[in-house]
Protein backbone atom coordinates (compact mmCIF):
# COMPACT_ATOMS: atom_id res chain seq x y z
CA UNK A 1 0.00 0.00 0.00
CA UNK A 2 1.43 3.42 -0.88
CA UNK A 3 0.58 6.74 0.68
CA UNK A 4 -0.25 9.86 -1.31
CA UNK A 5 3.39 11.00 -1.02
CA UNK A 6 4.65 7.82 -2.70
CA UNK A 7 6.12 6.37 0.52
CA UNK A 8 5.20 2.75 1.19
CA UNK A 9 3.25 2.10 4.39
CA UNK A 10 2.20 -1.15 5.99
CA UNK A 11 -1.47 -2.15 6.16
CA UNK A 12 -1.25 -1.90 9.97
CA UNK A 13 0.02 1.68 9.76
CA UNK A 14 -2.73 2.57 7.28
CA UNK A 15 -5.30 0.93 9.56
CA UNK A 16 -3.95 2.86 12.56
CA UNK A 17 -4.20 6.18 10.71
CA UNK A 18 -7.79 5.33 9.70
CA UNK A 19 -8.66 4.51 13.32
CA UNK A 20 -7.20 7.81 14.52
CA UNK A 21 -9.76 9.62 12.35
CA UNK A 22 -12.69 7.74 13.90
CA UNK A 23 -14.84 8.95 16.76
CA UNK A 24 -15.01 7.07 20.06
CA UNK A 25 -18.43 5.68 19.14
CA UNK A 26 -17.13 4.43 15.80
CA UNK A 27 -14.13 2.82 17.51
CA UNK A 28 -16.42 1.11 20.01
CA UNK A 29 -18.44 -0.33 17.11
CA UNK A 30 -15.24 -1.50 15.39
CA UNK A 31 -14.02 -3.03 18.67
CA UNK A 32 -17.30 -4.90 19.03
CA UNK A 33 -16.95 -6.26 15.48
CA UNK A 34 -13.30 -7.37 15.82
CA UNK A 35 -14.06 -8.92 19.22
CA UNK A 36 -16.89 -10.91 17.62
CA UNK A 37 -14.63 -12.06 14.77
CA UNK A 38 -11.89 -13.05 17.22
CA UNK A 39 -14.35 -15.04 19.35
CA UNK A 40 -15.66 -16.85 16.25
CA UNK A 41 -12.10 -17.77 15.30
CA UNK A 42 -11.47 -19.09 18.81
CA UNK A 43 -14.65 -21.17 18.60
CA UNK A 44 -13.44 -22.59 15.28
CA UNK A 45 -10.10 -23.49 16.88
CA UNK A 46 -11.92 -25.30 19.69
CA UNK A 47 -14.16 -27.14 17.20
CA UNK A 48 -11.15 -28.30 15.18
CA UNK A 49 -9.40 -29.43 18.36
CA UNK A 50 -12.50 -31.38 19.45
CA UNK A 51 -12.94 -33.01 16.04
CA UNK A 52 -9.25 -33.97 15.95
CA UNK A 53 -9.55 -35.54 19.39
CA UNK A 54 -12.59 -37.57 18.33
CA UNK A 55 -10.83 -38.80 15.20
CA UNK A 56 -7.76 -39.77 17.23
CA UNK A 57 -10.00 -41.79 19.56
CA UNK A 58 -11.64 -43.41 16.51
CA UNK A 59 -8.24 -44.27 15.02
CA UNK A 60 -7.15 -45.84 18.32
CA UNK A 61 -10.42 -47.78 18.50
CA UNK A 62 -9.93 -49.08 14.95
CA UNK A 63 -6.44 -50.20 15.84
CA UNK A 64 -7.72 -52.02 18.95
CA UNK A 65 -10.60 -53.52 17.00
CA UNK A 66 -8.29 -54.93 14.33
CA UNK A 67 -6.53 -57.06 16.98
CA UNK A 68 -9.71 -58.69 18.30
CA UNK A 69 -10.80 -62.10 17.03
CA UNK A 70 -14.10 -62.62 15.21
CA UNK A 71 -16.94 -63.72 17.46
CA UNK A 72 -15.50 -61.78 20.41
CA UNK A 73 -18.15 -60.33 22.72
CA UNK A 74 -17.77 -56.62 23.40
CA UNK A 75 -19.60 -53.45 24.41
CA UNK A 76 -20.53 -51.20 21.49
CA UNK A 77 -20.86 -47.46 22.20
CA UNK A 78 -24.12 -45.91 21.02
CA UNK A 79 -23.35 -42.56 22.66
CA UNK A 80 -20.57 -41.29 24.92
CA UNK A 81 -22.27 -42.86 27.94
CA UNK A 82 -24.50 -45.63 26.53
CA UNK A 83 -23.08 -49.03 25.54
CA UNK A 84 -24.85 -52.18 24.36
CA UNK A 85 -23.49 -55.73 24.22
CA UNK A 86 -22.47 -56.96 20.80
CA UNK A 87 -20.41 -59.57 19.00
CA UNK A 88 -17.64 -58.79 16.53
CA UNK A 89 -18.89 -60.22 13.24
CA UNK A 90 -16.19 -59.09 10.78
CA UNK A 91 -12.97 -57.50 12.02
CA UNK A 92 -11.90 -56.63 8.47
CA UNK A 93 -14.81 -54.29 7.61
CA UNK A 94 -15.95 -51.13 9.40
CA UNK A 95 -18.55 -48.42 8.91
CA UNK A 96 -17.03 -44.95 8.68
CA UNK A 97 -19.12 -41.87 9.49
CA UNK A 98 -18.33 -39.44 6.67
CA UNK A 99 -20.59 -36.71 8.02
CA UNK A 100 -24.22 -35.62 8.27
CA UNK A 101 -25.36 -39.13 9.13
CA UNK A 102 -23.82 -40.87 6.12
CA UNK A 103 -21.78 -44.03 6.65
CA UNK A 104 -19.53 -45.85 4.20
CA UNK A 105 -18.36 -49.44 4.55
CA UNK A 106 -14.58 -49.68 4.30
CA UNK A 107 -11.88 -52.22 4.99
CA UNK A 108 -10.04 -51.85 8.29
CA UNK A 109 -6.99 -50.37 6.52
CA UNK A 110 -9.15 -47.93 4.54
CA UNK A 111 -10.85 -46.87 7.78
CA UNK A 112 -7.50 -46.27 9.49
CA UNK A 113 -6.24 -44.37 6.44
CA UNK A 114 -9.40 -42.23 6.40
CA UNK A 115 -8.90 -41.28 10.06
CA UNK A 116 -5.22 -40.50 9.56
CA UNK A 117 -5.92 -38.29 6.52
CA UNK A 118 -8.70 -36.41 8.33
CA UNK A 119 -6.47 -35.90 11.39
CA UNK A 120 -3.65 -34.56 9.18
CA UNK A 121 -6.08 -32.23 7.38
CA UNK A 122 -7.54 -30.90 10.62
CA UNK A 123 -4.09 -30.35 12.12
CA UNK A 124 -2.95 -28.39 9.06
CA UNK A 125 -6.14 -26.30 9.16
CA UNK A 126 -5.56 -25.73 12.88
CA UNK A 127 -2.08 -24.31 12.20
CA UNK A 128 -3.45 -21.99 9.50
CA UNK A 129 -6.30 -20.87 11.73
CA UNK A 130 -3.90 -20.09 14.57
CA UNK A 131 -2.10 -17.64 12.27
CA UNK A 132 -5.39 -15.98 11.32
CA UNK A 133 -6.41 -15.91 14.98
CA UNK A 134 -3.12 -14.24 15.94
CA UNK A 135 -3.60 -11.53 13.28
CA UNK A 136 -7.14 -11.00 14.55
CA UNK A 137 -5.80 -10.72 18.10
CA UNK A 138 -3.34 -8.03 16.97
CA UNK A 139 -6.20 -6.17 15.31
CA UNK A 140 -8.23 -6.34 18.53
CA UNK A 141 -5.28 -4.93 20.47
CA UNK A 142 -4.76 -2.13 17.90
CA UNK A 143 -8.40 -1.06 18.20
CA UNK A 144 -8.29 -1.27 22.01
CA UNK A 145 -5.13 0.85 22.14
CA UNK A 146 -6.52 3.46 19.79
CA UNK A 147 -9.78 3.60 21.73
CA UNK A 148 -7.89 3.91 25.02
CA UNK A 149 -5.78 6.78 23.65
CA UNK A 150 -8.89 8.56 22.32
CA UNK A 151 -10.62 8.27 25.70
CA UNK A 152 -7.51 9.57 27.49
CA UNK A 153 -7.23 12.48 25.05
CA UNK A 154 -10.89 13.31 25.56
CA UNK A 155 -10.49 13.36 29.35
CA UNK A 156 -7.61 15.87 29.21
Amino acid sequence: MASSKGVATSPAAARASDMEKMSIEQLKAVKEQVDLEFNLLQDSLNNIKTATGRLEVAATSLNDLSHRPQGKKMLVPLTASLYVPGTLDDADRVLVDIGTGYFVEKTMNEGKDYCERKIALLKSRFVLLIEVCFRSYLCVKDVENCLHLKILAQDT
